[in-house]
């Protein structure tokens, strides 16, 4: 059982830079949400980065009702809806005012791992298949989003440094032995930017399909 001696919060100004400083300072970290008595947590494996003036950002065409938190304060989450059934986290960049974030697209779970399995419809196998029934839970951002029950309506800009939020990031002490840049995948603008940032042969990296 995941049971970290002490959970440090992220201050505002780690999320206040660069988004892909941002996206590989995120990998080792832990998303965390907390429901009355109960804890999900997962550690980062997996992140994209979003630019000021990146066609691929939501922020590109302009500031929006919709995209409104990628321009606010830093660290701030911003849940965007994608093919009609998923929802994805990400979390604001830069000072306020400026666009930027960082897409989180997959994590290890850590706590809370039967709580994931229900949101997900999962039936956790036991020893054999076990990794792949997790990897199944938070492998690909639209899981994860469903597995620590994330919608828009709930947590769109929520303060990801507020210690009262029921959703944030913290620093367990977890170091990053290697992590590698590829190309972003799931768009088709800017697709070519190395801005996706992976722990090294995690097994809970999101595949290509």
């Amino acid at each position: 059982m995941y049971s970290p001696r002490s959970l440090m919060l992220l201050p505002v100004t780690f999320f206040d830079r660069d988004p892909r400083k941002v996206a590989r300072a995120l990998l080792g970290k832990v998303l965390v949400r907390k429901t009355g008595k109960t804890m999900l947590a997962g550690r980062i494996v997996e992140t994209e980065a979003y630019l000021d003036g990146d066609p691929a950002a939501h922020s590109y065409g302009g500031r929006t009702k919709r995209n409104d938190v990628l321009f606010g304060p830093p660290g701030r989450s911003y849940v965007y809806f994608i093919y009609g059934n998923h929802f994805c986290l990400n979390v604001s960049c830069l000072p306020d005012g400026v666009p930027g974030g960082v897409l989180f697209r997959a994590v290890e779970p850590l706590a809370g791992i039967e709580e994931m399995a229900r949101a997900r419809g999962v039936v956790l196998q036991g020893a054999g298949d076990l990794r792949t029934d997790l990897q199944r839970l938070t492998s690909g951002p639209g899981r994860m989003a469903e597995a620590f029950g994330i919608t828009r309506e709930r947590d769109n800009d929520k303060d990801f440094t507020d210690p009262q939020s029921d959703l944030f990031i913290a620093d367990d002490g977890y170091r990053v032995r290697k992590a590698v840049s590829t190309v972003r995948i799931g768009i088709t603008k800017a697709a070519e930017m190395p801005f996706r940032y992976v722990i090294a042969e995690n097994a809970f990296v999101s595949k290509l399909r």
